[in-house]
C-alpha cells in the first residue's frame, strides 16, 4: 500500500482493509472484486489482484512463507519485498536494499552497483543477529543525509567511511545509474495507466458495456485503444468480459 503512495492516505485504507480481511483466509475467500473495491485510492490495482492471489497461495500452503524462496514465490512479491518481510516480520538475517540504500552503497564503495552487486554489498556488510536495526539504520541514513542532490555529508555518521565523500564528490557520482536509482517515471495524464484506473473506478460502481468502455477510460473517440488496453485489463485478472459487459473479477 505504500509503494508510491503517502502514508496519510494509507494508514485509513490499511485499517479498513484489516477490518475487511483480518487473515490470509479471509481475504483468500472474498470474491476478487471485493479486494479490488477495498483499492480504492490507492493506486496501480493489480497490486490487489496480487495481493488476493497471494494469499490463496497461503492458504493452499497451509502457512505464511518464512523463507526467502517461500516469499518470492508468492505473486506480486519480490527481492525487496521478500526481505523486507524477512528483517522486520522475521527478524532473519536479510539484507534489504531500496533506492536509499543502493544510494548509500554506490557513495561509500564509490562505485556503480548493478542489483545483483549491490545487493551482495549489502550482504556483506550486514552485521549477523542485527538485520532489523541495520537495514532501519542504513535507510535512515540514505533518507537523511545520503540524499540524491545535495548530500548533507558534514553530518553523516558514514563520512568517515564513505570513499566518495573522502575523494571529494567527483564527478560522476557513482549513485547515478546504480541498481534501483531509477529516473522520473512516465506522465500519468493521457497514459494507458489513467486509463486503466478510469475504467476499475467506474466498474466498482457497476458494470460497464463493452461498448462503453472508450468512454469510461476517457478515449471516447479511441476504441482501438481502448481494446488494447481493455485486453490487458483480462490478462492482469483485473476485469471480466461477460454478456457484453465488463465487470470486476467475480
Amino acid at each position: 500500500m505504500l509503494q508510491q503512495t503517502q502514508v496519510p492516505r494509507v494508514l485509513p485504507k490499511y485499517h479498513e482493509f484489516l477490518a475487511a480481511f483480518p487473515t490470509p483466509a479471509a481475504c483468500a475467500a472474498a470474491p476478487r472484486a471485493d479486494v479490488v473495491r477495498r483499492w480504492d485510492g490507492l493506486g496501480y490495482n493489480r497490486r490487489a489482484v496480487h495481493l488476493h492471489q497471494a494469499a490463496e497461495a497461503i492458504v493452499a500452503a497451509g502457512a505464511f512463507p518464512c523463507t526467502l524462496e517461500g516469499l518470492l514465490a508468492l505473486p506480486g512479491v519480490g527481492p525487496y519485498t521478500a526481505r523486507a518481510v524477512l528483517a522486520y516480520a522475521f527478524e532473519a538475517d536479510a539484507a534489504v536494499v531500496d533506492t536509499n540504500v543502493a544510494r548509500v552503497l554506490a557513495r561509500v564503495h564509490e562505485r556503480t552497483f548493478s542489483p545483483k552487486q549491490a545487493q551482495t554489498a549489502a550482504d556483506e556488510l550486514m552485521p549477523p543477529g542485527e538485520a532489523w536495526a541495520w537495514n532501519q539504520a542504513v535507510m535512515d541514513i540514505g533518507a537523511r543525509w545520503c540524499r540524491p542532490r545535495p548530500p548533507a555529508c558534514t553530518d553523516c555518521p558514514l563520512a568517515s567511511w564513505c570513499a566518495w565523500h573522502r575523494a571529494g564528490h567527483p564527478e560522476p557520482d557513482p549513485a547515478v545509474g546504480s541498481a534501483h536509482v531509477s529516473g522520473p517515471q512516465s506522465p500519468f495524464a493521457g497514459s494507458d495507466r489513467a486509463g486503466r484506473g478510469r475504467l476499475v473506478a467506474a466498474l466498482r460502481r457497476a458494470p460497464v458495456p463493452v461498448s462503453g468502455v472508450p468512454a469510461a477510460m476517457g478515449w471516447p473517440d479511441d476504441a482501438d485503444r481502448a481494446a488494447r488496453v481493455l485486453a490487458g485489463l483480462v490478462a492482469d485478472g483485473l476485469v471480466k468480459v461477460a454478456d457484453n459487459e465488463v465487470h470486476l473479477p467475480f
